[in-house]
């Protein structure tokens, strides 16, 4: 089985912690992807995604424009080890009610794997044929 170092993104997205939580949606529309990782002097402090956003703002009624990523963002941001195996990565989100977490070599942030990553790399091994994935996001 593959490990993480091998389906990670390594195209890492981020955003300041003080921004506005408007800033954040028009960035993961623009860049079409579901999580930033939040950035606090030059280190990444946790996660926002397109879930917190949801949940945590505009359910509540909260202004968009005011409210900071800071204020909505998931923390601490939950990591696994590069060298750790796809599965080992599906089951820890399982077990903790997460999307996405970030892959760590020595420590340090390197990359993101999220669970769509996740189901490509599991559509591919079970279709070996395959060998790009069809999935496609709009």
């Amino acid at each position: 089985m593959s490990d993480l170092a091998e389906i990670m993104r390594k195209n890492l997205k981020s955003i300041a912690a003080d921004q506005a939580i408007i800033n954040a949606a028009r960035r993961m529309r623009d860049e079409r992807v579901g999580a930033l990782l939040v950035e606090d002097k030059d280190d990444y402090v946790g996660i926002l995604t397109e879930t917190d956003i949801v949940r945590k703002a505009a359910a509540e009624g909260k202004n968009l424009a005011t409210l900071f990523v800071k204020d909505v963002m998931t923390q601490p941001l939950m990591s696994i080890e590069s060298t750790k195996t796809v599965r080992e990565a599906n089951d820890m989100m399982s077990e903790n009610g997460v999307r996405h977490l970030a892959v760590c070599e020595a420590g340090k942030v390197k990359g993101l794997v999220s669970v769509r990553d996740i189901l490509l790399y599991f559509k591919t091994v079970s279709d070996p044929g395959l060998s790009e994935p069809k999935i496609v996001q709009d």
